[in-house]
């Protein structure tokens, strides 16, 4: 799941969900790995459009980690590695 999150096709959407990913998934509940597992899936013009703010995320496509996804790439320096901030 890491690899995936990390090598989604675009740059953008590899540092924002991969960034994401990489802080989190070690703490993941099993749902919450079931709702990666989703967000995952979906494509990745669609998920970078959402994640930067360029189209409103669908209702279908909230959920708890979804949500927590979307506020933690809203904060400034999301996705940049530690040395870049």
């Amino acid at each position: 799941m890491l690899f995936r999150a990390l090598h989604r096709g675009t740059k953008e959407c590899d540092l924002m969900l991969g960034g994401f990913v990489s802080q989190h998934i070690a703490g993941m509940s099993e749902s919450e790995l079931a709702e990666l597992e989703l967000i995952l899936e979906m494509p990745d013009v669609d998920l970078t459009d959402w994640l930067s703010g360029r189209q409103p995320l669908p209702q279908e496509a909230r959920g708890p980690l979804m949500d927590r996804l979307m506020a933690a790439v809203a904060r400034p320096g999301s996705g940049l590695p530690d040395h870049l901030r």
